[in-house]
């Protein structure tokens, strides 16, 4: 989010509505990813919880991205017309269409604007897959807490 916040502001990049809804995915990580580390749960169930739960955002991230990365990828004459912003959306239409209408893109959501070679749609595709994996790699983590480790030697 950091990123994009400076794409935006500095590289004055503004952003898309398919963008939006990225930087929503990641931020419903990033939300489960703290909620996750702060709770600290040792059983496994419950950080299969965590688990599902940041991979539900990166699911919606994956999706997003891959749409968008679909649009950038279309020749100039199939490039849908740009369209209102996701703000006026919101205001103007039921949830579901307004979904549907930001899916569909606009001209807004095909301009490729690359960085370090690759457009931002391929940079947070990689790292809600990245990130997603991490999630359950970390159910694969024996940590324990210092607390569990003093009453596991004091029996030993």
């Amino acid at each position: 989010m950091g990123f994009a916040l400076y794409a935006q502001y500095q590289m004055h990049l503004d952003p898309c509505p398919l963008c939006i809804f990225q930087r929503i995915a990641v931020c419903v990580m990033g939300l489960f990813f703290l909620i996750g580390a702060l709770h600290g749960p040792l059983k496994k169930g419950a950080r299969t919880v965590y688990a599902v739960l940041i991979t539900l955002g990166g699911a919606w991230g994956i999706a997003t991205a891959g749409r968008h990365l679909w649009l950038q990828s279309l020749p100039a004459d199939q490039v849908p017309a740009c369209g209102p912003g996701l703000g006026y959306l919101f205001d103007a239409f039921p949830f579901l269409k307004m979904l549907k209408l930001a899916f569909t893109g606009s001209g807004e959501c095909a301009k490729i604007e690359p960085i370090l070679g690759l457009p931002m749609p391929a940079w947070t595709l990689i790292w809600f897959i990245v990130l997603t994996v991490w999630a359950w790699l970390a159910l694969r983590s024996t940590t324990r807490s210092p607390s569990s480790r003093a009453v596991q030697s004091a029996t030993t």
